[in-house]
């Protein structure tokens, strides 16, 4: 009997595991405003991997975050990468703005005025929170708070590396 439930067990694990690994999820389409007013939907972004992050000025993870992400994007920009930045609905556009004006953010920075992209991502309450997504506009991998510089890269690198 304990060998069938360690089985059993091993066997639950498994298909837990393939499930979550081998199971993605299409990203929501939504229409995303960029701090210039241009619109554009995630459908608009396929056949690149993008990151979609989550993300206030008034969050003290999401500011410590922010050279890492700049960086990736600059080093992947021209593999097919690209990342937007969606101000979540509570974060002042005048303190977005300068924050992006002045930290020189070279990705797309949009804002959720009326917070329809974060719910439809999950329904986001909190940042950071990112979503990796493939050139088809699948999500790879949702990243909370902080999270493993090493094993995002990989990811990124795996992502990208995929046709």
């Amino acid at each position: 009997m304990k060998k069938f439930i360690v089985s059993l067990i091993v066997v639950l694990a498994g298909l837990g595991a393939w499930f979550t690994l081998s199971a993605s999820k299409a990203a929501p389409n939504v229409t995303f405003t960029d701090l210039e007013g241009k619109q554009f939907q995630t459908s608009d972004l396929q056949g690149k991997v993008v990151l979609v992050k989550f993300w206030a000025t008034n969050c003290v993870t999401c500011i410590q975050q922010m050279p890492d992400t700049i960086a990736y994007y600059n080093k992947y920009k021209d593999q097919g990468y690209d990342t937007i930045a969606v101000a979540m609905a509570y974060d002042p556009e005048p303190f977005v703005k300068n924050y992006s004006r002045d930290n020189n953010l070279p990705f797309t920075v949009t804002l959720d005025k009326d917070g329809s992209v974060a719910k439809a991502f999950d329904d986001i309450k909190f940042t950071p929170v990112a979503f990796l997504l493939d050139r088809q506009g699948n999500i790879v991998k949702r990243y909370i708070g902080n999270y493993d510089k090493a094993i995002f890269e990989k990811t990124l690198q795996d992502t990208l590396a995929k046709a």
